[in-house]
């Protein structure tokens, strides 16, 4: 039986951990070679021993238009092309509003907007009629949440950036999709979630539950695989009914 992915090339940033880490997997074992990013040496060790084979691992910071650089000219000098790219790299943080600081503020901007666009226009020119952009959104481009001014800002720039893309590359017939995970148990979502957050986020979910970095990743596959093919400038939420509720 023919792999989803098979003998296509795929990168993924921010894929040393959590929800990149899980589509990182996943995209090898539907057979493609995947590329991962992170600013952390160590971590993408670990993430490579737990891929397998079909992984390589750049360390890059996605707010570094020189790391970008560097990291697709690997994957250009590696395999010559990209197939799938997954710009999932991003941070959250809180910001209460009335005491909003402007490093917060750049910290988000700067990662999760400035690193999504010069990632994907950076790839661009390695994709070919066919390929697939995924990029990570959240719920929180499209709901209201205290303490979320600043990344439910640079989440609702992603889904604009989805919209303007698709446009832009209509003629290479490259597609452009949004993957907007709810509450997600995940490293990231350890480091600022209490049993208090935890809670107040499960109240937020029709389904009663946090997700799993996995079943994120089973909704990127399907967004980079021939199964989409027919699907272009969507916002897919995976977020048991909390946008829809």
């Amino acid at each position: 039986m023919t792999r989803k992915l098979e003998g296509k090339i795929a990168v993924v940033t921010g894929g040393s951990a959590g929800i990149g880490l899980a589509a990182a997997k996943r995209f090898a074992e539907e057979g493609a070679h995947v590329f991962i990013t992170g600013r952390r040496q160590s971590e993408l060790d670990k993430a490579v021993k737990e891929i397998g084979a079909n992984a390589t691992a750049v360390q890059a910071d996605a707010a570094n238009i020189g790391d970008l650089t560097r990291l697709f000219e690997t994957v250009k000098a590696s395999k010559g092309r990209i197939d799938v790219l997954y710009a999932n790299a991003g941070i959250y943080e809180f910001t209460p509003f009335g005491s909003i600081t402007e490093e917060a503020y750049d910290r988000m901007f700067n990662i999760n907007v400035k690193g999504a666009i010069f990632t994907v226009q950076q790839a661009v020119p390695l994709m070919g009629e066919g390929g697939s952009i995924i990029l990570t959104g959240s719920v929180a481009g499209s709901k209201g949440f205290e303490a979320d001014t600043v990344y439910g800002a640079t989440k609702a720039a992603i889904r604009s950036f989805a919209r303007s893309w698709t446009a832009d590359l209509k003629a290479r017939k490259i597609r452009v999709n949004v993957l907007s995970p709810g509450p997600v148990q995940t490293p990231g979502f350890d480091v600022f979630a209490n049993d208090d957050v935890r809670n107040y986020m499960k109240s937020l979910v029709p389904l009663g539950r946090i997700g799993e970095a996995d079943e994120i990743a089973k909704a990127a596959l399907f967004l980079a695989s021939d199964d989409s093919s027919y699907v272009a400038g969507v916002e897919l939420f995976v977020d048991g009914g909390s946008a829809a509720i």
